[in-house]
């Protein structure tokens, strides 16, 4: 039998998210907390999401409190998600060579490694010998919809015991820098870039916090730079420095 949430206790959730990287959960998010949350209070013998909260509240529970963030905020992900926006990002490089320009991407909100090893293989095939550079956040691996000659070229699959895993190769892995980067506050010092991916995360910001993570993101986006959102989501209103180019796709101004 499952442990229940009460009101109280799924509000004082809403509000920890909120406060750590300013994700809006709604009222029908209440059974993806428990699904992903319920594991973790048994591990630590909590009685109730009370007990939990009081545990993630001690500043001594740090990494359990980031923990917690990561299980909420984890969303699916897989190689090549959304393939228009790598043909895109492919053209965009084949362009930028042409001027004898390196491209600098960054995988703003991605849960795993699938979306900038995608960008990554992308960017090896299109600006060999350049100096591209692409910046992200956490990894994970799936080798689902990578297509046959990227897997080839740049993947090994592990066989006998090692037979289910994935290895992406070395030269390609050495050139994406993973960084832990919270949208919802000042962003360190990443540089500036051409593209940025920020798919499927915007959805669950309410329309301030969209405003300030994409005038945050406008700052490190050159001028005729691409944002990349997902294509169930939009930005309409939210940036007057923000032109749309085709769906889910925007230029800066």
């Amino acid at each position: 039998m499952g442990i229940e949430i009460n009101d109280r206790e799924y509000a004082q959730i809403q509000a920890f998210i909120f406060d750590a990287v300013g994700i809006a959960l709604g009222p029908s998010k209440k059974h993806l907390v428990t699904g992903r949350l319920e594991k973790r209070l048994r591990h630590h013998h909590c009685g109730s999401y009370s007990d939990y909260l009081r545990l993630l509240s001690d500043p001594r529970e740090a990494a359990e409190a980031q923990q917690a963030i990561d299980l909420l905020t984890t969303n699916e992900t897989y190689f090549f998600r959304e393939p228009k926006h790598f043909d895109l990002l492919a053209t965009e490089a084949r362009e930028a060579r042409q001027e004898g320009r390196a491209l600098r991407v960054w995988s703003a909100a991605c849960s795993s490694g699938e979306e900038p090893y995608s960008i990554a293989m992308v960017l090896d095939d299109t600006q060999p010998g350049q100096r591209w550079e692409v910046v992200a956040s956490d990894i994970n691996s799936r080798t689902t919809h990578i297509p046959p000659a990227y897997l080839s070229r740049y993947c090994l699959r592990g066989t006998g015991t090692q037979s289910g895993t994935l290895l992406i190769q070395r030269e390609l892995r050495d050139r994406v820098q993973f960084m832990q980067i919270n949208l919802d506050r000042t962003l360190p010092r990443v540089g500036v870039f051409d593209v940025v991916f920020l798919r499927n995360v915007m959805i669950y910001f309410n329309l301030e916090t969209k405003r300030r993570v994409v005038q945050r993101l406008l700052t490190v986006l050159r001028p005729g730079g691409l944002l990349l959102i997902g294509h169930s989501e939009s930005l309409h209103d939210i940036s007057a420095e923000l032109v749309p180019v085709r769906p889910s796709v925007y230029r800066r101004v």
